[in-house]
């Protein structure tokens, strides 16, 4: 099903093809019907993918803010520039991109942490709304912009999924009940819980039956997995049962898809990551879990940015050519985590790392590594990576836009099949 680059089977060659390409140099062309893109936006402060489905349903999943220039000397740059917080550029770039303008269908938080949802102890202001104070910060800043049709959310009504949600000191959970709240009341935005192993709560909703090899499955998410065949693989009951003041990570509460067109597949999964010692002092690591339920895909983003994260079972179900990572910190993308992603001997053959960017601190550090030699260097820079299917699931590429100012500049165009 995989195959490697179309223009060479060297990556040193691919790079330079990459930037020599005709597009390179020129502003984004836009979506196209029957193309699926996927836009991993890179602000450097949270996580944010954009993504337009073959007809023109398009969805925000993630958007996050976060104080990431107050990690110091580990922050990276926040780019354009610290100017306008996340949400509101995110926005600025959603409405260059989306057909639909600033109309989105779907809006979708993967967990409760603000690198992905935005919080009120970061926000870039607030106002009393209906009696209460309602701040502007990640999808809430990104509302004031842009239409969403409908959220889908692990937690949903109850916030009691597998146990009662508790308020964060940086206040996410509060952030975005007050969310839910004012926007269906005000603006019309449906809410509806995620639905572990459903393949019809996220569709096209515009020219469905023109791209009948599309879909969009939901393998994981509140602790559970899901696997094609329906079984459901709870990771927490046991532990819950045993231990009922366990602590709960809420990265393990991440909710994960495959996205499937034609031939081609896309995996991401948020944060998922977590791990405990069993009563008999064996490492449980919740990614071999999911590895059970993971086919083999062609793209995959990097689960919580590359830190701690991506053992070798899941990458050995992944098999993915394409890994792409959202970076908001120095520590993310690690040496032993990049080490593994790289690791032929998981898997045989070529793949590329796309981070949003690679700072210069990192390359330094870790210079002389042989999974820098995977590493696309247009992330040296910083950009926003955009992974766009042709019609059909066919062909795939992966584009950096310049990520220094609004001009969508496209830097490189790596093509590959499916």
């Amino acid at each position: 099903m995989l195959a490697g680059l179309l223009c060479s089977t060297e990556w040193a060659d691919a790079f330079a093809a990459g930037t020599k390409d005709r597009l390179a140099g020129r502003k984004w062309s836009g979506w196209k019907k029957g193309h699926f893109q996927v836009h991993f936006i890179y602000t450097g402060v949270g996580e944010c993918m954009f993504m337009i489905f073959p007809d023109g349903t398009s969805m925000l999943l993630d958007c996050g803010d976060h104080d990431a220039i107050g990690r110091g000397p580990l922050a990276v740059p926040v780019l354009p520039d610290s100017s306008r917080h996340s949400g509101e550029w995110i926005a600025r770039y959603v409405q260059k991109v989306n057909p639909c303008g600033n109309h989105v269908d779907y809006m979708m938080l993967s967990h409760y942490h603000s690198d992905h949802a935005g919080c009120s102890a970061f926000s870039a202001g607030s106002e009393v709304r209906d009696g209460e104070e309602y701040h502007f910060s990640g999808f809430s800043q990104a509302a004031e912009y842009l239409h969403f049709d409908k959220a889908i959310d692990r937690a949903w009504p109850d916030y009691d999924d597998p146990r009662p949600l508790p308020e964060q000191s940086d206040g996410v959970v509060g952030h975005m009940k007050g969310f839910y709240r004012y926007q269906s009341e005000h603006n019309g935005m449906k809410v509806e819980k995620f639905r572990l192993g459903s393949s019809d709560q996220v569709v096209l909703l515009k020219d469905p039956d023109s791209f009948k090899s599309f879909s969009v499955r939901n393998i994981c998410g509140n602790g559970r997995l899901c696997s094609e065949d329906g079984r459901i693989i709870d990771l927490y009951s046991d532990r819950l049962r045993k231990h009922p003041d366990a602590w709960l990570n809420e990265n393990g509460m991440s909710l994960g898809y495959i996205f499937t067109y034609g031939n081609f597949k896309f995996f991401t999964a948020g944060d998922f990551s977590d791990e405990w010692k069993e009563d008999d002092g064996t490492l449980f690591k919740t990614e071999d879990a999911l590895a059970s339920v993971c086919p083999e895909v062609n793209v995959a983003k990097i689960n919580h940015h590359g830190y701690r994260s991506m053992t070798p079972a899941l990458l050995s179900a992944l098999r993915a050519r394409v890994y792409v990572s959202c970076v908001w910190d120095q520590l993310h993308n690690l040496p032993e985590v990049m080490s593994m992603v790289s690791d032929r001997s998981i898997y045989p053959g070529d793949r590329l790392i796309c981070p949003g960017i690679m700072p210069e601190e990192r390359r330094n550090a870790d210079a002389g590594s042989p999974w820098l030699d995977d590493v696309a260097p247009e992330s040296f820079e910083g950009g926003h990576v955009v992974l766009d299917v042709g019609r059909g699931g066919k062909r795939y590429s992966i584009s950096y836009l310049t990520a220094m100012d609004e001009s969508m500049t496209v830097r490189s165009v790596m093509h590959f099949k499916a």
